[in-house]
């Protein structure tokens, strides 16, 4: 996997990329301070994934990764950050990122986000997991009649995506096949009426179903 990372600290740039580097499956290809700066070379330099902070310099995590999905959607994108505010994690979500770690954390998570990225899973970290269901105590009526719509095998599996889990792993959870998770997470989507994964979690969320 070719990772470019874009951190604006570099002491966490040399952390990161050190600690990567470690694992012969990880190549990283290149680091940028800023979000600028970070969306030339994402379509550049095309990685796999882009490991992003929020808080950078002339264009934030945010607003770069919205703009990376944009024109290269197929770009996985791990937001990586101290910032936990509920509307920045929603943001992020929102503008295309595939998962969502804190600092701090231990790097099995990161790694867990990684891979959740890689197989097209969303990953939210515990701590911003939590965060998110306290705050989200309104469920929007529309979003409601969205979540209306699915079958109860529909919710089990969108409850397992919002866990950030692979189709693979859902599959073993609920003892079917990959191709049914397939056809169960289209139809989840169709339903939703969203594009991607990570947007049927946001809306499994904010609907209070989690």
């Amino acid at each position: 996997m070719r990772i470019l990372i874009v951190e604006d600290d570099p002491l966490m740039q040399l952390g990161l990329e050190q600690a990567l580097s470690e694992y012969p499956d990880f190549e990283i290809i290149g680091q940028a301070d800023d979000g600028y700066v970070g969306v030339q070379k994402a379509l550049d330099l095309q990685p796999d994934l882009v490991v992003m902070d929020i808080g950078l310099p002339r264009l934030d995590g945010i607003a770069a990764t919205k703009q990376i999905k944009e024109k290269s959607p197929q770009i996985h994108v791990v937001i990586l950050t101290s910032h936990t505010l509920q509307t920045e994690v929603i943001a992020a979500l929102s503008s295309g990122a595939d998962a969502y770690c804190i600092k701090g954390a231990s790097l099995e998570r990161l790694l867990a986000a990684i891979e959740a990225a890689k197989d097209g899973a969303t990953y939210l970290d515990p701590q911003i997991a939590r965060l998110v269901l306290n705050n989200l105590k309104t469920p929007a009526p529309e979003l409601n009649q969205n979540i209306a719509l699915l079958s109860e095998r529909e919710l089990e599996v969108l409850k397992l995506i919002v866990e950030g889990k692979s189709n693979n792993e859902i599959a073993e959870d609920l003892y079917l096949s990959a191709n049914t998770i397939k056809t169960h997470v289209r139809g989840i989507m169709n339903k939703l009426a969203v594009d991607d994964r990570v947007q049927a979690a946001v809306v499994a969320l904010r609907s209070g179903l989690v």
